[in-house]
């Protein structure tokens, strides 16, 4: 058991974490000063601001990220609590783009993938140490060229952790793990969306919970209809990093965390009797169980993120501002 689950699910999570903390670090590099000069004039309106946080959410891949950012730059009195409820949508339609990578079964190109965007981040380091001899406008594009290197070495050892998890299905399968669980989760939905909400609270990320739901669903440990039980229960355990995040701080921050909890778990609940639905729409854009969970999220979040913007545009969030 050792061997055949415990060991590979535990490499496959850290290559995971460490891939994804390489490439958000690596995108922040990139983005970071762009995000901070463009924030206040691209958040004008909760539209507007749902849209910006959508695109970079999906470019810095996490939507904790962004959360956390947001939920600063209340406290420091720089955003409204209108245009703060148009970023949480933004970042929860955002985070579907992680999904959706890892939905293209692409795992197996990761350690090529690894190899070379490594080759091409030496390759920059090598050209940077001749800044001296090269024109400023040279070094600049080296610089950017090895941060996306590094972007590309984080999501090829996203892939790779992946991959090493997907070979914990059979095993489970054969232990009689997942058989139990299916059981269970066939009489209420609420074991499968407990799952989700506890494993992604305790390892403060969503996309790695709903990685391995993809990951088991494609080799056919996992009924779709579960893992989509895991990603609705994934979105209400995200919102543990932004409550936590807001400890401590000014009522302003407590106010997008808190928004951020109730979001999502109305969200939750609301699908929570339609997943058969969910599924049938998914299953309209592909037969290939781990594509039709990753299809699900972005349906779900989408529609609950439309769902929720008007709410944005009432009067009452101005009155609560300090």
């Amino acid at each position: 058991m050792l061997h055949s689950i415990v060991f590979p699910l535990i490499y496959g999570l850290i290559i995971f974490f460490l891939g994804m903390k390489l490439m958000e670090a690596s995108l922040y590099k990139l983005s970071g000063p762009l995000l901070l000069s463009s924030l206040n004039r691209a958040t004008a309106t909760p539209l507007k601001g749902m849209l910006f946080s959508t695109g970079m959410t999906a470019v810095l891949q996490s939507s904790t990220a962004v959360t956390v950012l947001t939920i600063g730059l209340v406290n420091a009195n720089l955003l409204g609590y209108a245009r703060t409820l148009g970023i949480i949508l933004g970042s929860n339609v955002g985070t579907t783009v992680t999904t959706e990578l890892l939905s293209l079964k692409i795992g197996k190109y990761s350690v090529p993938m690894l190899l070379f965007f490594i080759s091409c981040w030496i390759v920059c380091v090598m050209l940077g140490e001749l800044k001296y001899v090269m024109h400023s406008r040279h070094s600049k594009a080296v610089h950017t060229a090895g941060y996306i290197s590094f972007a590309g070495a984080g999501f090829s050892m996203v892939m790779l952790g992946i991959l090493m998890m997907q070979r914990i299905g059979p095993a489970l399968e054969q232990g009689g793990v997942f058989p139990w669980f299916v059981q269970q989760a066939s009489h209420s939905v609420w074991w499968g969306m407990a799952a989700g909400a506890c494993l992604t609270a305790i390892v403060h990320s969503s996309a790695a919970v709903i990685g391995m739901a993809i990951s088991l669903a494609a080799t056919g440990a996992l009924p779709p209809e579960i893992g989509i039980a895991i990603v609705l229960g994934s979105n209400v355990g995200t919102c543990v990093t932004a409550w936590m995040a807001a400890i401590g701080g000014s009522k302003a921050g407590q106010f997008v965390a808190w928004s951020h909890i109730i979001l999502n778990v109305a969200g939750a609940l609301l699908f929570a009797p339609l997943i058969s639905l969910l599924y049938q729409a998914a299953a309209l854009f592909t037969t290939e169980p781990g594509a039709q969970i990753a299809h699900a999220q972005t349906i779900f979040n989408i529609v609950c993120s439309l769902l929720a913007l008007p709410l944005c545009y009432l009067k009452i969030w101005k009155r609560l501002e300090p």
